[in-house]
């Protein structure tokens, strides 16, 4: 599909396009630089063609404490070939002259300190991000970060864990712009092979609380899976599951797989 302005792509309007087809919206994960810095081109491309929604675009780190080992061994793979904040900002800038599929880049704090904020915000909105998801910035820890994100065209995308009490789960909803990201499980990303019971219950809680979509991910790694959540969910985050197969299986099994999820996120809400 032809690339469109930057201006007219945006979180909102993807998940507006996924529901008004009946469906959650599909969000694959994947680190830039993997599994080989040269991939990533054809990946991305593939990702929009395979039919993601939005893609969440890792920014490889060398301390990923919210990742699992899938994660943190492709961020290292990636950083050992050179790949780091500038060259993903400049591999999301070639992909969105091609594609109009929105991007949500998923780093850590300190590469956005290094980059310098005010640097970072311009420099990702000039790329082509509509969003970022900063895994290490909880809500109310610096205000003053947290209010030039929000001055920014940037949409920051909160996490929200099964684990927050109330009170904050609340401040947490209020915060959230773009989407809400709901981890289905306690601990640090990676494929499972069974969902948290109880989750459409607490999708609906969280739902209560923000008038923005809510996503699910952490641990999903089947299509069977992502129908599951699909039912009840806004949108489908896989990563680990992907990334391992892009690892294991080539750039061609990863697009599959990403079509195999896509295709059981149609039949899911049709069921």
């Amino acid at each position: 599909m032809p690339a469109t302005s930057s201006s007219d792509v945006s979180l909102s309007r993807a998940f507006s396009a996924a529901r008004a087809e009946g469906r959650a919206a599909l969000i694959p994960y994947v680190t830039a630089g993997h599994p080989r810095k040269h991939d990533t081109a054809g990946i991305l491309d593939g990702l929009a063609d395979a039919g993601a929604d939005i893609i969440e675009l890792g920014v490889p780190f060398s301390d990923p404490l919210a990742d699992g080992p899938t994660i943190q061994r492709s961020s290292f793979e990636a950083i050992e070939q050179g790949v780091g904040l500038p060259w993903v900002l400049e591999a999301l800038a070639a992909f969105r002259a091609r594609r109009d599929t929105p991007v949500v880049l998923f780093t850590y704090l300190n590469p956005v300190l290094n980059h310098g904020v005010d640097r970072f915000l311009a420099d990702a909105a000039a790329a082509g991000a509509q969003g970022v998801l900063l895994t290490d910035l909880p809500v109310g820890a610096d205000a003053g970060i947290e209010a030039r994100f929000a001055a920014s065209p940037l949409d920051l995308v909160r996490l929200l864990a099964p684990t927050t009490t109330p009170a904050r789960a609340r401040e947490i909803a209020a915060a959230a712009r773009g989407f809400l990201y709901y981890v289905s499980r306690t601990g640090v990303t990676g494929a499972r092979q069974e969902l948290q019971a109880g989750l459409a219950r607490e999708v609906e809680e969280v739902r209560a609380l923000t008038p923005v979509p809510v996503a699910v991910g952490f641990g999903i790694s089947t299509p069977e899976q992502a129908a599951t959540v699909a039912r009840v969910a806004d949108g489908v985050v896989v990563g680990s599951a992907l990334v391992e197969t892009l690892r294991t299986g080539g750039v061609d099994d990863g697009l599959a797989f990403v079509r195999a999820l896509r295709t059981a996120i149609e039949g899911a809400r049709a069921a």
